[in-house]
């Protein structure tokens, strides 16, 4: 599990992702993922989706919340790996 800071917004999160990847900070586990690509992402992404689902089902309200943060914090490395911003997704919404 990736521990995500609590407080932040959509837009702060990729912006802070962003720097991590700008500056090649090589001790994040963000830049890492991003490194190792789409694949490595989408494994995560599936990943976090089902314990979304399983937090919904059978651990409650605050489990729940963790588990989206955790998918939208996957979601957010998969958008810098493929060089798509902000923008990008607010256009599709």
């Amino acid at each position: 599990m990736t521990s995500i800071q609590s407080g932040k917004s959509f837009e702060q999160l990729y912006s802070e992702i962003s720097q991590k990847i700008s500056t090649g900070d090589s001790e994040s586990g963000s830049v890492r993922l991003v490194r190792a690509g789409t694949h490595a992402i989408g494994k995560k992404i599936v990943e976090e989706a089902a314990e979304v689902w399983m937090a919904a089902e059978y651990q409650g309200k605050e489990a729940l919340a963790l588990e989206i943060s955790q998918l939208l914090y996957h979601v957010q490395l998969l958008m810098h790996a493929h060089d798509l911003s902000m923008e990008d997704i607010y256009e599709n919404l």
